[in-house]
């Protein structure tokens, strides 16, 4: 079994106001579960990581962690500076990023086979379509978005 998950994150202002836009889908590109949460004050690149924690995180209680660790998981991003950075590219030097960085490497262990993706923003719309409806949401922070 494949699951693809596309995230996203997004500041308004860096930082500013931040939210996240997570979808999981199947091989098929049938959209399983959607989720848009806003989560405080972040840079632009902290939320990117932010989204994929989130994403990992949720893929393990939706599926179970027996099934996650037989499973493939792709996740998707417009963030090639994360992508890059997850896929040991790039060198990380800010301290923040590096602790969402070791909070990623540490939930890869309840994975199988999980790669990392830089996909174009065109690609990845839906996600961002997520973000700003959470960011536009005058509810709490912390909270999944209603008909989502």
């Amino acid at each position: 079994m494949k699951i693809i998950i596309y995230t996203d994150g997004g500041s308004r202002g860096n930082p500013g106001p931040a939210a996240i836009g997570v979808i999981f889908t199947n091989e098929k590109g049938r959209v399983l579960k959607e989720y848009a949460q806003k989560i405080g004050r972040a840079t632009n690149n902290e939320v990117e990581y932010e989204a994929v924690i989130f994403a990992l995180q949720k893929a393990k209680l939706l599926f179970g962690k027996k099934k996650v660790k037989n499973m493939e998981v792709e996740v998707k991003m417009d963030s090639e500076f994360v992508a890059k950075q997850l896929n040991a590219q790039y060198k990380i030097l800010d301290r923040k990023i590096e602790q969402l960085f070791l909070k990623i490497w540490n939930l890869k262990i309840n994975f199988g086979k999980i790669t990392f993706k830089h996909i174009p923003r065109s690609e990845n719309k839906e996600a961002d379509k997520l973000v700003n409806r959470a960011l536009d949401y005058k509810g709490e922070r912390g909270i999944t978005l209603p008909g989502i």
